[in-house]
């Protein structure tokens, strides 16, 4: 087992990023994720592993110091809460059309606008639908747990050197500020520069070498007959992503009638819903995406085949509702899909949810 400790979801994402060899962070402090930042600052990991920690100007600098980082070839990440990663679009459109690896974190606070510290769910639009300009795909997770948020920094950049692609960690509020108990990762050292010019060389602005020419990367390109191979390259990479690496959670699904989607804070609250449901005789399961894209389209489509209704549960105003719909409309089925949940920072609570499931599947 590794080593135990009680800690704020933001203080282990800084912890994470430190053990799993990240060279290096470029941020901007924001409520609610401050932290991610503060508890590099306070480790000083420069010291320990050679990492830098940099806080920059703005989150548009931000971004496109981790763009210049991520060109060499380098493990780098930043953070920030949503009207933050609105700030870094632009630059995280140009990451994924130069094709550049890179981890980003969102810790999610209620919109639009400033709107509240508080924690939301609704930049699940932003995130899975691209955010920026341009056909491009972010890989997200979605972690509802202390323990996930631990877990998902290496796995992010595991996937996002997999497909030289930017990936994301989708959180909320909720779970950066809250404190669990979690087994941390083992330390595992930066790349060498030999492991860097074996795992990067091919594309890596790492300087000439014998057997090639200085690497050029840019997301630019005038021939429109180029920029077009360019665009069907990306979207056969993310076909490969929605065969290869979809994850989610099922919960007492097996015998289900109505099924509950959620993902982050909302799942959690939703564990204890299946519970209360089922104590008054519901037959009802949990489904929980794990990455919000790729989505769990298919296991979606099977359950829809056999249950008599779905309802996602979100801190919006109903995002991920429309590809749950999608979902469920793929082998012609007409179950119904609905939504509910709660806005500016407000978590709903499990009787909510379950009064929210009567009243719009099994009493309508």
């Amino acid at each position: 087992m590794g080593e135990l400790r009680l800690m704020k979801g933001n203080e282990v994402i800084a912890e994470a990023a430190i053990r799993c060899g990240c060279d290096g962070y470029f941020g901007y402090p924001i409520t609610p994720q401050s932290e991610v930042m503060e508890t590099l600052m306070v480790r000083e990991p420069w010291d320990e592993t050679g990492m830098v920690v940099l806080q920059a100007e703005s989150e548009v600098a931000s971004i496109n110091m981790v763009y210049g980082a991520a060109g060499s070839g380098k493990k780098v990440m930043t953070s920030s809460s949503s009207p933050g990663i609105s700030l870094m679009a632009e630059g995280i459109s140009y990451i994924a059309g130069a094709e550049l690896p890179c981890l980003i974190v969102n810790v999610q606070r209620g919109g639009p606008g400033l709107g509240t510290i508080q924690p939301s769910q609704a930049d699940y639009f932003q995130t899975t639908k691209g955010g920026g300009h341009g056909d491009y795909k972010l890989i997200v997770l979605a972690p509802a747990s202390v323990q996930e948020m631990n877990d998902f920094v290496e796995l992010g950049f595991e996937l996002a050197f997999k497909y030289r692609n930017p990936a994301m960690i989708l959180t909320d509020g909720a779970i950066g500020q809250m404190m669990e108990k979690v087994e941390l990762s083992d330390y595992k050292p930066r790349m060498t520069a030999e492991e860097l010019d074996a795992k990067c060389g091919s594309w890596a602005t790492n300087g000439k070498k014998a057997d090639r020419d200085y690497n050029i990367i840019t997301s630019l390109e005038m021939d429109s007959d180029k920029m077009e191979a360019n665009n069907l390259r990306f979207q056969e990479k993310y076909r490969q992503m929605e065969e290869e690496e979809v994850r989610y959670e099922m919960i007492d699904c097996e015998d289900a009638e109505y099924i509950l989607v959620a993902f982050g804070s909302s799942a959690r609250i939703c564990q204890k819903s299946v519970d209360i449901a089922r104590a008054k005789g519901l037959k009802v399961g949990l489904l929980r995406p794990i990455t919000l894209y790729p989505f769990p389209k298919k296991p979606i489509a099977e359950l829809a085949k056999k249950v008599k209704g779905f309802l996602t549960v979100e801190m919006n105003a109903g995002q991920m509702v429309e590809d749950v719909k999608l979902a469920a409309g793929c082998g012609n089925s007409s179950v119904p899909v609905e939504y509910f949940g709660r806005m500016g920072g407000i978590i709903p609570t499990p009787g909510e949810v379950v009064e929210a499931l009567e009243q719009k599947l099994i009493e309508a």
